[in-house]
């Protein structure tokens, strides 16, 4: 008992110490984080809330009891996880009271999944070992198709996760066959029927263009069927690609850095599946609008060109082209004519001066005006009678007619 009350506790004469509500109240809470001022506790969530200000309220409960549990906000700003309804966990803080509400609690300074530590060093473990073998190289992954026209899908027939990527399909017209291989999910089963699926769909249907294998959101411990080596292995030995859509995106599992690509959710998978398919399928619409809007200018443009081309001059009165010509080419005749003319006479008139000059200069002329040419017996024109003999035959050429002479005597004068 504290002193500190002792000091304002009622003292009735027949010995009875009596307290406040107040007193007793605030006397248990000190008894009580005295008692329990750090302690580990395990318990499952239960009436979960966050308030406005941050901080965290809920109870911890196991078959038999329940405790009030407070988190402050200094303290859950550090989770690395969302606490929920229904989900184990371990904390660490101190037992105390509300002595307003007569309430005792623990105050929470730590919190962490049940087993999370553990199965935390095992994922840790295998995924260094599969590093090590290749599993998660780049090199190693396969192309995810364009164009898909058939989908496997590995997850629970009755699961969310089917539900959505099938309404994903169907609302983007995705227009590919779908063949469902129904696993269980969770639980050691799921470990062996995951790679079974995975071995039966690339050994039985090579027709598929690519895998979907996932589940819905979860706990680590609903989600660790896809932390197994034996799916990992399956999903790296698969030929066909394979998308893992393993819980929300927060989540991550060994089976999305082997898959050939990770989806953050499994409605996610189904859009990127097809994908392909969408963009080629806009882009074909696309083009069909560019084509149609080409050819409706190209043909506006020739309507435009055939009404100003029907409405020219040239169409509405065609002889006025002609009619100009015709005129004009007369013309071009008369002119060419008159040219040729002209250039007649100037020939013409040339010719008769060249014709009286070779008049003038021809021997003949001279002949006419009473000279005559001596030629000798070989037809040498004698110039100069010194070379003439007495009895020497010449035959002179007059401008009519010839006579043949015999030379009686020369001079050189």
């Amino acid at each position: 008992m504290s002193d500190d009350f002792d000091l304002n506790l009622l003292a009735l004469d027949d010995g009875r110490l009596i307290y406040t509500v107040s007193q007793i109240s605030d006397e248990i809470k000190l008894v009580l984080e005295d008692s329990y001022p750090a302690v580990w506790l395990e318990g499952e969530i239960s009436d979960f809330k966050t308030y406005n200000s941050g901080h965290m309220y809920f109870y911890l409960k196991d078959e038999n009891a329940q405790i009030k549990a407070v988190m402050f906000q200094n303290a859950n700003i550090s989770l690395t996880f969302a606490p929920k309804d229904g989900m184990k966990v371990l904390v660490f803080g101190r037992i105390s009271s509300y002595p307003k509400r007569g309430d005792y609690q623990i105050i929470v300074n730590k919190m962490e999944v049940c087993g999370r530590g553990l199965l935390s060093e095992e994922f840790e473990k295998l995924k260094k070992k599969l590093q090590a073998l290749g599993y998660f190289d780049e090199a190693a992954k396969k192309e995810i198709p364009k164009l898909i026209n058939k989908i496997g899908v590995i997850t629970s027939q009755d699961g969310a996760a089917l539900r959505d990527i099938l309404s994903v399909l169907e609302d983007l017209e995705a227009n590919a066959e779908v063949l469902i291989y129904p696993v269980r999910v969770q639980g050691k089963e799921a470990e062996k029927e995951i790679p079974q699926a995975l071995h039966y769909l690339n050994a039985n249907c090579k027709d598929i263009d690519v895998l979907l294998v996932g589940r819905g959101g979860g706990s680590i411990e609903d989600l660790w069927a896809f932390n197994t080596e034996a799916v990992a292995k399956a999903i790296f030995d698969s030929t066909i690609p394979v998308i893992s859509c393993v819980g929300h995106e927060t989540d991550f599992t060994i089976a999305d850095f082997v898959a050939d690509l990770r989806a953050p959710t499994p409605s996610a998978a189904a859009e990127i599946a097809v994908r392909g398919k969408k963009e080629l399928k806009r882009r074909v619409e696309t083009l069909q609008e560019t084509l149609t809007d080409e050819m409706n200018f190209v043909v506006e443009n020739y309507e435009n060109r055939l009404k100003l081309f029907s409405s020219a001059r040239a169409f509405q009165k065609p002889h006025l082209i002609y009619e100009d010509k015709i005129t004009y080419v007369d013309e071009l005749g008369g002119m060419l004519f008159k040219n040729i003319k002209i250039l007649c006479d100037l020939k013409y008139s040339k010719l008769g001066d060249v014709s009286h000059k070779l008049d003038l200069i021809s021997p003949l002329s001279v002949l006419n005006r009473g000279y005559s040419i001596c030629k000798d017996e070989s037809g040498n024109i004698i110039k100069n009678a010194d070379s003439l003999k007495i009895g020497e035959t010449i035959n002179v050429k007059f401008s009519q007619g010839a006579a043949a002479a015999k030379v009686i005597t020369t001079t050189k004068d």
